[in-house]
């Protein structure tokens, strides 16, 4: 992937940095997004260098479109042409964690502004940049997409879900250029959007994965999404578009009607026992 250019939005951490990193081990040059923290994306870019690539820096609010075109215009600029655009920038959880009865209009716009609006604005306005080969990814989590019960994600997963649909529409509208556009969607996630989670909930998490939920036994890490980014950004993967590719360790192969002890056929370790249904109705 020598040669090819990249634009990775919320670039200056966790699982958008690991991409930005990967790519650039291939040789991909990385603009690195970031909104607020510039000295994140400035270290994300030394370390883009150290891999033996190049590339620069480049602020934007994605809930304000005028601001994605603007940022597109300075990558248009700065390298001439765009091969690989991630949309993996989120906002801040308190900027939209909120039960449906609760959620505010303003919580509920910034899920939307920063997912479904922000990857529609972007693809329209980096398409003009892209060449025959050319590959968009968005990050999504697609089980709280679907589902329900985590209700504080009401609006981040209503956000999702047209997120996704978007991809499959996109996926279509630009199959004849050559252009691919896909989503992954990762598990559970160290370094990721877990780790703002109030500690209590992160331990729940953490201890009910790696007692089987997961079957593989542990929360994913942003290498184990960095794999499946960069294999789909290859040219090998020019037959794959408009899907939703789980990254999630087994994850979402588990029934939730059923305990993970019965399913994976092991006992619970006993040091990491069941969370009290006390425990649960406290966190809740």
């Amino acid at each position: 992937m020598a040669q090819r250019h990249a634009l990775i939005t919320g670039s200056s951490r966790g699982i958008g940095r690991g991409i930005a990193l990967a790519l650039a081990q291939s040789g991909v040059r990385v603009a690195g997004h970031y909104y607020q923290n510039e000295t994140a994306a400035k270290q994300t870019l030394a370390e883009i260098r150290k891999r033996g690539s190049d590339g620069f820096t480049v602020q934007a609010d994605v809930t304000r479109p005028e601001q994605i075109t603007e940022m597109i215009r300075t990558v248009g600029r700065e390298f001439g042409a765009l091969d690989i655009l991630v949309a993996s920038a989120r906002p801040e959880v308190p900027a939209f964690f909120q039960a449906p009865l609760d959620v505010t209009l303003a919580q509920w716009d910034t899920a939307f502004d920063s997912q479904a609006k922000a990857f529609l604005v972007a693809v329209r306005e980096a398409l003009p940049l892209m060449r025959a080969g050319g590959r968009i990814l968005a990050m999504t989590y697609a089980e709280g997409s679907r589902t329900g019960g985590l209700q504080p994600w009401v609006g981040m997963g209503s956000a999702k879900a047209a997120l996704e649909s978007l991809v499959r529409y996109f996926a279509v509208a630009v199959a004849r250029r050559g252009i691919t556009v896909n989503a992954i969607s990762p598990g559970w996630t160290e370094d990721s959007v877990l780790n703002t989670l109030p500690e209590q909930a992160q331990t729940l998490i953490r201890n009910w994965h790696e007692r089987g939920w997961t079957p593989m036994g542990r929360l994913g890490t942003p290498q184990d999404i960095d794999n499946v980014a960069t294999r789909l950004c290859a040219e090998q993967a020019g037959w794959i578009t408009g899907q939703v590719i789980y990254a999630d360790g087994g994850a979402s192969l588990m029934n939730p009607e059923v305990p993970t002890e019965i399913q994976i056929g092991q006992p619970a370790p006993e040091e990491h026992p069941a969370p009290a249904a006390s425990k649960q109705r406290e966190f809740a």
